[in-house]
Formats: structure tokens, C-alpha cells, sequence
């Protein structure tokens, strides 16, 4: 077990909601997790998620950890199985997004003192989602719904705190939060192919920071 800053659960939720921008790490490169979250970390994120399909995860995690733990939350995304879910935490995962639907996996997060986020790409799997306990809707993918969808998803079921996840851009980041989602997921428009094969890190560091604002500017009052 990674020893590391011990956060409450409202307190990990609170800086994946704030300051609202999830990056979604996906590399086939994991020497290049922690020079890039060192760039998204300066940039001003302050939630990681390493997912499953990076090589060797769990020991990427607990590194991310080690490095970032006190300036972020880091935590594991394409969380499948409860194995899976239980590999993360004993390497310092703070918490766990999944892109399916898998209710059995929230009590395992929270009974470990963690928010859990389950995915959901229809209103029905959103409200079960929601019922059976998780802490954020991952609605995945977000490209066919767009933050229209979002709001017609919203109307009736205005308690769901959706976190929209693939098709998240630069340009419609802000409008997604301006329809009701508590944060979005962002993975390759911010690690974006070129950024990773250059290994550009002033670049994504840059990019970040953008996202970071068009959040922030999209919660100011009107």
C-alpha cells in the first residue's frame, strides 16, 4: 500500500468537481505518465485518471501517486472487474471510473472511502447508476449527445452529476459545463498524438491551462 496524503471521500470528489477537467490518460508509453501529468498538473488539473490499458497500471498509478499525491488525485479509469478495482486501491488510487455500467463495484469504492464513477450512455443506465450509489454518471461517449443531450437527459433527471466523457473538446468543454455536468473528461484532445509523439510537454502543459479556463469561464453568472 502507497503511503500518501489520506483524503476523504467529499474531499477527492471535491477536486474532481473543482477545478472540472478529468484527464484521461492513455499511452501505450508508461515512461511518459509522469513527465506528462507533471505537464497537466502545471497546467493547473488537479484529477488524473491512469487507466487500465496503460502497461503495468497499478505500478504507474503508485508512482503518479508518490510524485503528485499531494497536489492531485490520482485515480484509475476502464475499471472492469472488482479485481481490477482492488489492484488500483492497494496502489494509491483515490478513485475509480468505469465506462459500463457496474453497480456490484460501488460498495467496494466506498467502503474503501472512495468515489466511484460508473458509466452510463442512456437515461436508463444513468438513473441505475445513480441508484446504485455512484457519485458521478460518466456519460460515455459524449460525442453522439453533446451538451444538448445532456440537457435533455437533465430535465427530468436534474440530480444525476454527469461527467461527459469522449468527444469533450477545447471548443465545447465550457458548454457542456454550462449544461448542468459537475466535470468533464478529457483524453485525446488534450493527449493529443502529436503531443505524445513528441513528447511536447510545454504543449499539453499550455492546453491544460486552456481547458482549465474555458471550465472556469463557463461557471462564471452570465
Amino acid at each position: 500500500m502507497v503511503t500518501k496524503l489520506v483524503r476523504t471521500q467529499s474531499e477527492i470528489s471535491a477536486l474532481l468537481t473543482n477545478p472540472g477537467v478529468i484527464a484521461v490518460v492513455r499511452t501505450q508509453q508508461p515512461e511518459q505518465v509522469l513527465p506528462l501529468c507533471a505537464a497537466l498538473v502545471g497546467g493547473g488539473l488537479t484529477a488524473l485518471e491512469i487507466t487500465f490499458t496503460v502497461p503495468n497500471a497499478c505500478e504507474v498509478v503508485a508512482a503518479v501517486s508518490r510524485a503528485f499525491g499531494d497536489r492531485a488525485t490520482v485515480g484509475v479509469g476502464t475499471v472492469l472487474t472488482a479485481f481490477q478495482l482492488k489492484s488500483a486501491l492497494d496502489a494509491g488510487a483515490e478513485f475509480f471510473v468505469t465506462p459500463i455500467c457496474r453497480p456490484e463495484l460501488v460498495p467496494l469504492a466506498h467502503t474503501a472511502g472512495r468515489p466511484i464513477m460508473l458509466g452510463a450512455y442512456t437515461p436508463t443506465e444513468a438513473q441505475l447508476a445513480h441508484e446504485a450509489g455512484a457519485d458521478f454518471v460518466k456519460l460515455f461517449p459524449a460525442d453522439n449527445h453533446g451538451p444538448k443531450g445532456v440537457r435533455a437527459f437533465r430535465a427530468p433527471l436534474p440530480h444525476l452529476r454527469i461527467v461527459p466523457t469522449g468527444g469533450v473538446t477545447l471548443a465545447n468543454a465550457g458548454e457542456f459545463i454550462k449544461a448542468g455536468c459537475a466535470a468533464v473528461g478529457v483524453g485525446s484532445t488534450l493527449l493529443t498524438a502529436e503531443i505524445l509523439a513528441k513528447n511536447d510537454w510545454p504543449a499539453l502543459q499550455k492546453l491544460a491551462a486552456n481547458y482549465v479556463a474555458a471550465v472556469k469561464a463557463a461557471r462564471q453568472p452570465a
